[in-house]
């Protein structure tokens, strides 16, 4: 597959002021430099596009820019810092994934063919806006996010910053492309059965997937039958944090009202000593999987780190039971209700088809059935954190955010639906329970492979445990400093 250009709703301008602040800064660090006067929103946002430009034909990390629009915006944000204005996230340049509404631009989600334009923004993206933040344009996604690699004939490959020759994992590959080359501070992604901590694993990154309802998914408002939430990908806690608080509460007619939470106050915060259970051994799966040694390595160092840390550290076993039959229901139940919508069914991956299909026999009833077990499902896993009778007592279970390391372009091409399914099982197999469940986790960088490639561990909690996490991802981002590590591609950009 080759790489395919960004298209433009317009043609980019060239500012006749403002010299680009060259260097690419975190999302915290850009708030601070705006209100501090020592850059503008207009260098920002130029110097921004001027790096997606530039990496297009390597990285391929943007469907679609909104250069015309970004500026103007950067400029009228410059003008209200000027008049003192202060905003959470004022004159910053984000991206949002391509599954996410922004008036004005079509939301393909993947897919080839011609789609209208969104009339309206979604809440995540109203509320990106409320605060301030300029969206620059929307990262590629795989078709209707059902893999853990961003392929696909409608716009290429999206590649791994520190192995072009590797993807960034999927379904928000375009998002974690864009933020671990340094192309914009933030990105949000959306996670159904790992979608933000698989590309935040695989490419270095902090990837947090909410409680569900945490961050609204409207104009959906049950997407993809409960699984799917939004969620921020950013280099550290810090910025991860400042996001998931920027977009995080409900639009009106949401179904999921979870209380608010201080997400950037508990990055400040000590996280006290904690329990904490690893557990190698993911859900039944079928596949026989096993971590990559390379990835059990990394993730028995971070064990450790936490350990030197304080934290209580024991290998347990969360009980799964058959998780997985309250999953697949759900989750083709979703890409058939998506797929249904395409103008041009003709026009979707094969594996797609095969997927509506699935999704429709398992549909209606099978599907009732599959939720209705969900609350079983929080008491039989949740015990693992019941510090009562029958519980086991730990505050954090800790998993590899997946069993393999990033793997090459073009690794799934050629594959039938069935043999996609059972790959993707096979390097993917610890995220998607809490898909199910609808609980937090936050993928932290692990380390790297001989090869130089990223992997990752997830931090995983009870229902809305949200803050724990990050405390606890900011801790260890403290004492291993993964955010010094710069992919190449990132170092070529900044000398």
């Amino acid at each position: 597959m080759s790489s395919a250009p960004a298209t433009r709703t317009a043609e980019e301008p060239v500012p006749d002021r403002d010299t680009p602040d060259l260097a690419p800064r975190g999302l915290a660090d850009s708030v601070r430099a705006l209100a501090d006067g020592r850059t503008t929103s207009t260098a920002l946002v130029t110097a921004a596009l001027a790096r997606i430009e530039a990496s297009q034909g390597t990285l391929n990390a943007f469907r679609h820019l909104r250069a015309e629009a970004a500026l103007t915006e950067a400029a009228e944000a410059d003008r209200r810092l000027a008049a003192g204005e202060r905003l959470p996230l004022l004159g910053v340049p984000v991206a949002v994934k391509d599954d996410t509404d922004v008036a004005g631009m079509p939301t393909y989600f993947g897919c080839a063919g011609d789609r209208a334009a969104a009339a309206a923004d979604s809440e995540a993206v109203r509320r990106l806006r409320a605060a301030g933040a300029v969206i620059v344009g929307k990262t590629n996604s795989c078709e209707l996010g059902q893999w853990p690699f961003t392929e696909g004939a409608a716009f290429g490959a999206t590649r791994n910053p520190w192995h072009t020759d590797h993807t960034p994992g999927g379904s928000s590959g375009g998002s974690a492309a864009a933020v671990a080359a340094g192309l914009v501070p933030a990105a949000l992604g959306s996670d159904g059965a790992g979608s933000v901590r698989i590309p935040a694993a695989w490419t270095h990154l902090v990837g947090i997937k909410p409680q569900r309802g945490r961050i609204s998914v409207h104009p959906h408002s049950d997407a993809f039958q409960g699984l799917t939430v939004n969620g921020p990908l950013a280099r550290t806690v810090e910025d991860a944090a400042l996001l998931l608080d920027a977009v995080a509460g409900p639009h009106p007619e949401d179904p999921y009202r979870p209380p608010p939470v201080d997400a950037s106050a508990a990055a400040r915060r000590d996280p006290g000593r904690l329990r904490i259970a690893l557990a190698w051994r993911p859900p039944l799966t079928l596949t026989g999987t096993a971590p990559h040694p390379d990835v059990r390595r990394a993730v028995t160092a971070l064990a450790e780190a936490l350990a030197r840390l304080g934290h209580h550290v024991e290998e347990a076993r969360p009980r799964y039971g058959l998780i997985g039959l309250g999953f697949v229901p759900r989750a083709t139940a979703g890409i058939a209700e998506l797929a249904a919508l395409h103008p041009e069914p003709a026009l979707l991956d094969a594996r797609t088809r095969s997927a509506l299909r699935t999704g429709t026999r398992l549909g209606g009833r099978v599907v009732r059935a599959a939720r209705a077990r969900e609350m079983h499902q929080h008491r039989r896993i949740g015990a693992l954190f019941h510090h009562g009778r029958g519980g086991a007592g730990f505050d954090v279970l800790l998993t590899p955010t997946t069993a393999m390391p990033p793997p090459r372009i073009g690794r799934f091409d050629g594959l039938s639906a069935w043999r996609t399914d059972v790959a993707m099982t096979e390097a993917c197999p610890y995220a998607w329970p809490w898909n199910v469940l609808g609980w937090p986790g936050v993928n932290v960088p692990a380390g790297f492979t001989p090869d130089g490639l990223p992997v990752g561990a997830q931090l995983l909690g009870p229902s809305r445990g949200e803050e724990r996490l990050v405390s606890l991802a900011a801790q260890l981002e403290a004492e291993l400093r993964w955010q010094d590590h710069r992919p190449p591609v990132f170092q070529d950009k900044t000398g």
